[in-house]
């Protein structure tokens, strides 16, 4: 159809150029006869001027108008054979969830107990019994300090508890003697101060008598006090013992617990300082914990006693239970999300603290949610949208409201009911109320 069309515009080109050539030449006689005479042309030349203008009028009309018109026929055509044609589209149904919730979320393995192990002592490491990697059992000695400044410090805390002890025997002594001394001060001035009242001796001396009884009494008060400060040096006299004594049994570094050895920090003739100088770091394996930080969306879902299972990736194809044992019960401000712990069983010592591992939360759901693959889902300005099939299979599209996003598949919670069909892709084919052919 396209080679004849093109034959007969080029025929029509021929034809036009060749009334412009005869045109010209009229135009050019017409230019003569007007120099050779200034009279008026003729009726007859007038009319072939205008035979002339009507065939280069028809000429183009058959030049432009009909090729056009023909080619927008075929057009219209073609898109009449389309257009009762419906586009074939793919489809899915909308479902349920199973209701079960997986959630899996980055976490750091730590021991349930972990402590440094420091000294209370100060001197050199005589000897060392632990090393790095080893299980010690609760108050097994890991090492022996050698403190002989604190041997001395003992001994003059021995020496100094002994004085104490004297000196408070000296004043007890005191204080009986300073007793007996009153009581017997007490007897003279009674009898003086009845010899008075006979009128036998002077006033004078019975009150000499009087004043010695009352001074007596003073002094056996004073002899109480230096025997209660004697008493109380000879009891912080013995405390400092005992402190000394306590602290020579740090000498002998112990384990808190039965754990792991972890950290070693000491060797035989290491200077240690008291309370700076880290020895050892034990830990407990035979129980892991694990912290995690769940999303604000999945927060209510989690409470104490939910299930657990971890997966570390240099054991692959295990998994090891554990269980929820505390929540935070409250979000972090800067990052929306609730911290979790969650123990696990390490009886066979596989994982080990300060592994990566893959927490996998289960929940299940009061009401299960709708799922649709994510490919049946428009973005729009005016929000999330779905192409429906309905049973004249024609397309509407519906505004729906999405919950957590799995991927491959995106929960609705409103705008869609279980049964109803998707059109998978949408294209520009799929417009409102066209009618499509699903498969």
């Amino acid at each position: 159809m396209k080679s004849s069309t093109e034959n007969g515009e080029q025929s029509l080109r021929a034809e036009i150029e060749g009334l412009k050539r005869q045109l010209e030449e009229q135009k050019r006689l017409h230019r003569e006869a007007s120099k050779l005479d200034a009279v008026r042309p003729s009726r007859g030349r007038l009319w072939g001027l205008a035979l002339l203008a009507v065939i280069l009028v028809g000429v183009a009309f058959i030049t432009g108008y009909l090729p056009r018109h023909r080619r927008e026929s075929l057009l219209v055509a073609e898109a009449n054979v389309e257009s009762h044609t419906d586009p074939v589209v793919n489809v899915v149904t909308v479902g349920q969830s199973s209701g079960r919730s997986e959630l899996s979320l980055p976490g750091s393995i730590q021991a349930v107990t972990e402590s440094p192990v420091l000294a209370r002592a100060t001197g050199y490491v005589r000897k060392r019994n632990a090393d790095i990697g080893d299980r010690v059992g609760q108050n097994q000695v890991l090492a022996e300090i050698e403190a002989p400044e604190l041997d001395q410090q003992l001994e003059q805390a021995r020496a100094a508890l002994a004085q104490s002890e004297a000196a408070m025997e000296q004043a007890t002594a005191a204080l009986q003697q300073g007793r007996a001394n009153e009581q017997l001060a007490k007897v003279t001035a009674a009898r003086w101060e009845s010899l008075a009242k006979q009128g036998i001796v002077s006033k004078q001396d019975n009150d000499t008598y009087q004043a010695q009884y009352q001074a007596q009494q003073a002094n056996v008060k004073a002899l109480e006090k230096a025997e209660a400060a004697a008493k109380s040096n000879v009891a912080a006299s013995r405390a400092n013992l005992n402190r000394l004594t306590e602290l020579s049994k740090y000498q002998f570094v112990r384990a808190p617990f039965a754990g792991v050895i972890t950290l070693r920090n000491i060797d035989v003739g290491t200077l240690i300082t008291e309370g700076t100088t880290l020895l050892y770091r034990i830990a407990q394996t035979d129980r892991l914990r694990t912290y995690v930080n769940v999303p604000q969306a999945d927060a209510a879902a989690i409470h104490v006693g939910q299930p657990a299972h971890l997966t570390v990736a240099e054991l692959p194809g295990r998994q090891f239970p554990g269980t929820v044992t505390r929540t935070a019960n409250a979000l972090d401000p800067a990052t929306r999300t609730l911290l979790a712990e969650i123990q696990v069983a390490n009886a066979d010592g596989k994982l080990l603290p300060g592994m990566y591992a893959e927490v996998n939360l289960a929940s299940t759901q009061a009401h299960a949610a709708l799922m649709i693959p994510g490919d049946t889902l428009l973005i729009r300005p005016e929000g999330p949208e779905v192409a429906i099939l309905d049973a004249a299979q024609r397309v509407h599209f519906q505004r729906v409201k999405l919950g957590r996003d799995y991927g491959n598949k995106i929960e609705v919670l409103s705008g869609l009911t279980p049964g109803q069909r998707l059109v998978v892709n949408p294209g520009d084919t799929v417009r409102e109320g066209v009618k499509v052919n699903p498969k």
